[in-house]
């Protein structure tokens, strides 16, 4: 894998990744016209952290395809993100991060708890306009993968505690920007949900063996080293996980074949969540790794965490799920189980 890096005129980073050498110069590109101020409050109640980001209140917006800011550079229409006329895969630092480099953040409100340190970038999974992770193929896949462990190394070695890559898909989950692309958030603190998971692990969890005992009617999909299935315990209609069948720490410890095989599954199960209800399915999907200080007993997944419960029907998570985050579950998960093997 190659990568090629180049600084924006106002100072946020473009990585090119890619199997051959990118070459080229930039052309017209689009820089920040925005301030950015973030910062970080704590509830006393839940014991967890927010970010404000008033400045992304003027994020882009469902742009069509002329003004789309992920495309490759184009002589004479609108300035993009992305100076060069092709690329493969791209990375850049996001326009409206939430999180701002240390040295951008300071705290204008007595009511801050600090300074929401970290970064956010775009990962542009291809120069097409249209596309989705199965469509893409396995090869923009493998690249992708390696491109994220390229990232996990550079944000962790930049002093991040936990990185979260993730896709929102579908305008039903929030997305504003059709363009396929996903996230990577990398933050100064570990989350709530991650700084348990770590701790359950720490405490002698074993997901892989937890697994081997439940694993046949909850089974969606195999390939090689990785299984795909549907936690007993899922939240979310459809919900999907990927795993190694190896305790992993992240990506970064899969041998070349592992990350062949989850690089399969990561094209398979969307395609077979869009064809539960033979549409488009709007998911998220996060890759759950290891925080920078976790131990070694930290065990890597990927979830899907599919909102469609039946054709035309959200799965919408309202009072009993926000005010108490008990969710109450209209699909059995060994049903959904059973339906995406079908598939």
């Amino acid at each position: 894998m190659f990568r090629r890096q180049h600084m924006k005129a106002d100072g946020r980073s473009v990585s090119l990744y890619g199997f051959k050498p990118h070459s080229g110069p930039a052309g017209e590109e689009l820089v920040r016209t925005t301030g950015h101020h973030s910062e970080l409050r704590r509830d006393p109640l839940r014991g967890t952290w927010s970010v404000y980001t008033p400045h992304r209140q003027t994020r882009t917006f469902l742009p069509s395809a002329a003004t789309d800011p992920l495309a490759p550079y184009r002589v004479g229409e609108v300035p993009t993100e992305i100076a060069f006329p092709d690329f493969e895969l791209a990375v850049f630092d996001n326009q409206f991060s939430s999180l701002q480099p240390s040295t951008a953040s300071t705290m204008h409100s007595q009511w801050a708890d600090g300074p929401a340190t970290g970064q956010c970038e775009v990962v542009v999974y291809t120069a097409a306009q249209e596309g989705n992770l199965h469509s893409v193929g396995q090869d923009r896949r493998i690249l992708f993968l390696e491109a994220l462990i390229d990232r996990y190394e550079t944000l962790f070695r930049n002093g991040a505690a936990y990185v979260l890559p993730f896709e929102n898909r579908g305008v039903q989950v929030g997305v504003t920007l059709a363009h396929p692309h996903g996230q990577i958030y990398a933050f100064p603190f570990v989350p709530t949900p991650q700084a348990v998971a770590a701790k359950a692990f720490e405490d002698g969890y074993d997901l892989v063996s937890d697994h081997a005992t439940w694993e046949g009617i909850f089974t969606v999909a195999t390939d090689g080293g990785l299984t795909a299935f549907c936690p007993p315990f899922g939240r979310f209609p459809y919900e999907t996980w990927i795993m190694p069948t190896r305790p992993c720490r992240g990506p970064w410890d899969l041998h070349a074949s592992e990350i062949e095989n989850l690089a399969q599954l990561l094209g398979d199960i969307p395609r077979r969540l869009d064809g539960l209800f033979d549409a488009p399915m709007p998911y998220m999907m996060s890759f759950q790794a290891a925080p920078r200080d976790a131990g070694p007993d930290f065990q890597f997944t990927v979830q899907f965490y599919p909102i469609m419960r039946d054709a035309g029907r959200l799965k919408y998570l309202a009072s009993v799920e926000q005010f108490t985050n008990v969710f109450t579950v209209d699909i059995m998960p060994e049903y959904a189980a059973g339906r995406l093997r079908e598939l």
